[in-house]
């Protein structure tokens, strides 16, 4: 899949194992939510149930991040699928946690270990 970036904000798509990776790098807000948004709407009409979001190089992210993804999140549940987080570090990890967000979404420490956990295959 393609990669959709600005010069903020990067998206990086490629199917690995039976999953889809969306590694993402930059700042995610208002201004540079769409590349995400349209990656996970292409993501999603490929048919790999599994989606695994990777922040390990996101230095930044709003409400507006937050929501495309809970957003996403219930349209690939209604599929049957998953949309998991990677690598969510200090403050963004901060964010999900006091809004809750934190709870509705499978997290893991790195790629390798999220497509390890077959509980969510």
């Amino acid at each position: 899949m393609p990669t959709a970036d600005n010069d903020r904000f990067a998206v990086d798509v490629r199917p690995v194992g039976g999953a889809t990776v969306l590694a993402l790098a930059g700042e995610l807000d208002h201004d540079t939510a769409e590349p995400l948004r349209a990656a996970l709407e292409l993501a999603r009409a490929a048919g790999r149930p599994r989606l695994l979001v990777d922040f390990s190089r996101v230095d930044f992210c709003d409400s507006t991040g937050l929501n495309v993804l809970l957003h996403n999140r219930l349209a690939v549940q209604k599929t049957g699928g998953s949309l998991e987080l990677i690598g969510l570090h200090q403050p963004i990890k901060r964010m999900f946690t006091i809004t809750g967000a934190d709870g509705l979404f499978p997290l893991h420490t790195d790629v390798e270990a999220a497509l390890g956990d077959q509980q969510h295959a």
